[in-house]
């Protein structure tokens, strides 16, 4: 699990027309909450929180006005839908030793058995708990041999150290079907012959 440092500011100005002047300024409008504290609206540094959260559930190491450290975990990312950009951001105060509840994601590794299988994803993300400071950025499954009819569950997943599922352990994950070739209609296979 990464933790990565970024400097954020107090900011006072609210609406549309104030977060339009920040992103114009290469920054981000966004809000820290959790713990029972009132929500703390911060400017961030657009260029740094971009690539911090490249990487899920990142661990966020808040400098808030050069007086105050917190920790926080993204918990709502607002983009642009057509340029990709940063509009706004939630985060959640997180400490040391508190078990949070999170999505990673569900990777996989080897080959299904021949056949023309295919492999379905019934699902991209696993939720689990997790130690704040020990989020996983993902989880592989392996799918080596898996034939049409196997399904892969949340509890068939292996989980690192210290974290657990937090859904139904028979949530169906990965499925491998078998690839539809569709059969000619009656007389085009005749047709094709005669050509």
């Amino acid at each position: 699990m990464s933790e990565v440092k970024i400097a954020a500011e107090t900011r006072t100005e609210f609406g549309k027309g104030a977060a339009r002047r920040i992103r114009r300024d290469n920054k981000v409008p966004g809000v820290l909450y959790g713990h029972g504290s009132d929500p703390l609206h911060l400017t961030f540094p657009g260029h740094d929180l971009l690539l911090a959260l490249r990487t899920p559930n990142v661990l966020i190491a808040l400098d808030i006005d050069g007086k105050t450290n917190e920790l926080a975990i993204p918990k709502a990312v607002q983009r642009d839908p057509l340029k990709g950009f940063l509009e706004h951001v939630d985060l959640q105060l997180v400490q040391r030793g508190e078990t949070v509840t999170v999505e990673i994601v569900v990777q996989t590794e080897g080959e299904l058995a021949p056949g023309g299988n295919l492999l379905e994803h019934l699902l991209d993300t696993v939720t689990v708990e997790a130690e704040a400071t020990h989020i996983p950025e993902s989880v592989t499954v392996s799918i080596e041999g898996l034939t049409a009819g196997d399904t892969v569950h949340a509890k068939d997943i292996p989980l690192p150290k210290g974290t657990k599922l937090a859904v139904d352990g028979e949530t169906a994950v990965l499925q491998v079907v078998n690839a539809q070739v569709e059969a000619p209609a009656e007389g085009e296979g005749e047709e094709a012959a005669e050509a």
